[in-house]
């Protein structure tokens, strides 16, 4: 079992040039910027030590530096990991790095605490969460990561694609009559939100880039490749990721609402 008396920091990596919606962290969200939005709601987790903005945007820091004095600049880099990798190697070490996505302005505080909780009270290197796909739309979205976890609860594989695939009904899921409420298997999306081990975290960020991370462009399969194990732990609440514009109407259409 892990030491409880721990140190955490959440770590939210936030880039300007995003590929699918430039500038999406600083997109208005009823008044206030999508960044905000996170940091304001992480700041209601209680059994966190600190949190820090990482950005490698002088426009971006700018900007954060109206609401919080702890946001830094960091290098240019491939995902949001190695960003907090480099952050949390150069701040005073935490024994735990919650990475919490900066377009996540729905993610619920219980859900990080409870995270925090099993980081600290087990020898899991790196934690993360996954919640069951209701909407035929999603399970085909390639914008929603699908995982598959083995009977301990640790993750197999991450894809875009759907995962896993019902051989024998492929003709209703692609005609959206699939039914997944009647379905034997369940399916599960990712909730992009990780708490790691630090010293894991920093090893991690020391691997080489893989043919499937790069392939599926999902980072967490690294450590998969690797033969390390990712646990996971499974919420019902929903959060809303902003990848896309379509995403950004939605949000605001939710808060205005």
């Amino acid at each position: 079992m892990g030491n409880l008396n721990q140190k955490t920091c959440i770590i939210i990596p936030a880039r300007y040039n995003s590929s699918r919606l430039q500038g999406k962290v600083l997109s208005d969200l009823s008044g206030k910027s999508v960044i905000q939005r996170v940091f304001e709601q992480v700041s209601k987790v209680k059994n966190v030590d600190k949190i820090i903005i990482a950005t490698d945007s002088g426009t971006v820091y700018d900007h954060c530096l109206k609401f919080t004095p702890n946001v830094v600049i960091t290098d240019k880099h491939e995902s949001g990991t190695d960003r907090i990798a480099e952050v949390a190697l150069k701040s005073e070490k935490y024994d735990n790095i919650i990475n919490v996505q900066g377009d996540e302005p729905f993610i619920c505080p219980n859900l990080i605490s409870e995270l925090i909780d099993n980081l600290i009270s087990s020898d899991n290197n790196i934690i993360t969460v996954k919640k069951q796909i209701k909407d035929i739309k999603d399970l085909k979205n390639p914008n929603v990561v699908k995982v598959i976890n083995n009977n301990l609860d640790k993750a197999i594989y991450f894809s875009r694609s759907i995962l896993p695939l019902d051989r024998d009904n492929i003709d209703s899921i692609l005609n959206d009559t699939y039914c997944l409420s009647k379905s034997d298997v369940n399916y599960y999306k990712h909730i992009g939100i990780y708490g790691y081990k630090r010293d894991f975290l920093i090893k991690y960020s020391q691997m080489k880039q893989t043919i499937l991370e790069n392939t599926e462009k999902l980072e967490q399969l690294r450590i998969l490749e690797n033969g390390f194990d990712i646990k996971l732990i499974e919420t019902n609440t929903e959060s809303i990721g902003i990848d896309t514009q379509e995403d950004l109407d939605k949000a605001r259409e939710l808060f205005n609402n």
